[in-house]
């Protein structure tokens, strides 16, 4: 449906937070607030999306970038004068208009699109989004006739004792015929106890003047729950990782232990694949199908092929392939792309590294700025010595290369197709396919040197 606009609140401080990161870009698991809420309206079928903007401005332009307009509240004077920023966008245009605060990232679509049809089938003036909790505290109280009508919202600042102690609260998220809002905007005054213009004085307003208030219950409080400081931000962590977990599961995902499982919103995961407990799934990660992750591992902004392994490991910004065996204790940096059915084992490091089909680096090796080919078999110990203090050099090991124990490659170098290089060997020059390149002393023994130094201790 055209004729629907969104407008989000987003130009507070959040002093509460004790932060010097604007309030609505804390994260909540792995993505800030706003994105979040963004993310919903996106998914809908709204004409314009236009968010209200004052502290930290700057930021969140870079945040949402083009998928709102934005409107500037320089100074802080109440959600009422927050919405009226929006004025020259929105007054002149017929639809409806939804208000959102910016620290509510629990929000759904199916609640959002759930509360425009209400409004609309109801032709309400405004529609309020309400729901129950057993601690109503901080929350505006919505206060219904004895027939069960809307009549107000009370700020919890300006309510008697018996309003506070009424359970259904006010969500801070409306519906409103969009010129109806904006006409009634201009009558609403501050005088109130914090001497702020609040967006609710607006129902009544629209009630004087005989229009219909509706009121439309959530299912879920906690789509409602608002972010204020950082004990609210924990509760809204934990709840977006259960909603996130479970939505895995459904899907065919196996969670060992999911409330100590950390799996940021945008991760995707392929069913039949199994997550121990205390692994870190964040960024742009996806897992493929029959997978094995952790315990006790991190995957940030990395690609994962099916059947793979990552046993109690990080990797960081790689793709890995089909069929690989990662850890125990590898460490998988940036830029690094891992083939299919590769053995990366204890205590391993591969950065801005290729590493080829088949090749293994089964235990404590450096791996960087490299490019190695299929099947080959670095020895325990190996290192490529990409870095000399000022530049870094690439290392090549070609296809079927095998790499002795302790073997140091100086970059730049390349080692040939099925080359050889001794153990305990330190290369500084290129060696040609079928090679073998020996870079060491040979060995000197000395018999009886025990017995002789003996006698000389005498």
């Amino acid at each position: 449906m055209t004729n629907r606009y969104a407008v989000i609140l987003a130009a507070g401080q959040g002093t509460r937070m004790k932060s010097k990161l604007y309030k609505v870009l804390h994260q909540v698991c792995g993505k800030p607030m706003i994105q979040h809420i963004m993310d919903q309206l996106c998914a809908l079928d709204f004409e314009k999306r236009i968010t209200i903007v004052g502290h930290g401005a700057e930021k969140v332009k870079a945040q949402l970038g083009d998928t709102s307009e934005y409107a500037l509240q320089e100074e802080q004077l109440g959600t009422g004068h927050a919405v009226s920023q929006a004025a020259g966008v929105l007054e002149s245009l017929e639809g409806t208009t939804v208000v959102l605060c910016g620290d509510t990232p629990l929000i759904t679509k199916e609640t959002i699109a759930g509360l425009l049809e209400h409004h609309e089938r109801a032709q309400s003036a405004a529609t309020v989004l309400t729901a129950y909790t057993d601690n109503p505290k901080g929350y505006g109280r919505v206060i219904r006739s004895s027939k069960g009508h809307l009549e107000r919202i009370v700020e919890e600042k300006d309510a008697t004792p018996e309003e506070k102690a009424v359970a259904e609260i006010n969500s801070g998220i409306y519906c409103f015929d969009n010129q109806k809002l904006f006409r009634a905007l201009k009558k609403v005054t501050n005088d109130n106890a914090q001497g702020e213009y609040y967006l609710p004085d607006v129902l009544g307003i629209l009630q004087a003047e005989g229009n219909t208030i509706a009121a439309f219950q959530s299912d879920a409080f906690e789509e409602t729950l608002g972010v204020n400081d950082r004990i609210a931000l924990s509760e809204a962590e934990k709840l977006m990782r259960r909603r996130i977990n479970a939505h895995h599961m459904r899907e065919g995902v196996t969670l060992i232990d999911p409330e100590h499982t950390y799996i940021s919103a945008d991760v995707m995961i392929g069913m039949d694949t199994v997550i121990y407990p205390g692994c870190t799934l964040s960024g742009t990660t996806t897992i493929g199908e029959a997978c094995q992750i952790g315990p006790n591992t991190e995957i940030r902004d990395s690609k994962i092929g099916n059947n793979t392994k990552v046993q109690q490991s990080v990797v960081n910004d790689s793709e890995v392939g089909q069929e690989v065996n990662i850890g125990p204790f590898a460490h998988i940096r940036p830029a690094s792309t891992i083939g299919d059915r590769v053995k990366v084992g204890n205590f391993v490091e591969i950065k801005k590294s290729v590493f080829g089909e088949g090749s293994k680096a089964s235990h404590l090796s450096y791996i960087g700025d490299a490019e190695v080919g299929q099947d080959v078999n670095l020895g325990c110990g190996s290192i490529t010595v990409n870095y000399d203090g000022t530049h870094k050099y690439l290392t090549k090991i070609e296809d079927g290369a095998f790499i002795g124990c302790n073997a140091n490659l100086i970059a730049p170098v390349t080692i040939g197709k099925d080359a050889f290089v001794a153990a305990g060997s330190t290369i500084t020059d290129d060696v040609e396919a079928n090679a073998l390149a020996i870079a060491r002393n040979r060995q000197t023994t000395k018999q009886n040197y025990a017995d002789n130094l003996n006698h000389k201790k005498k």
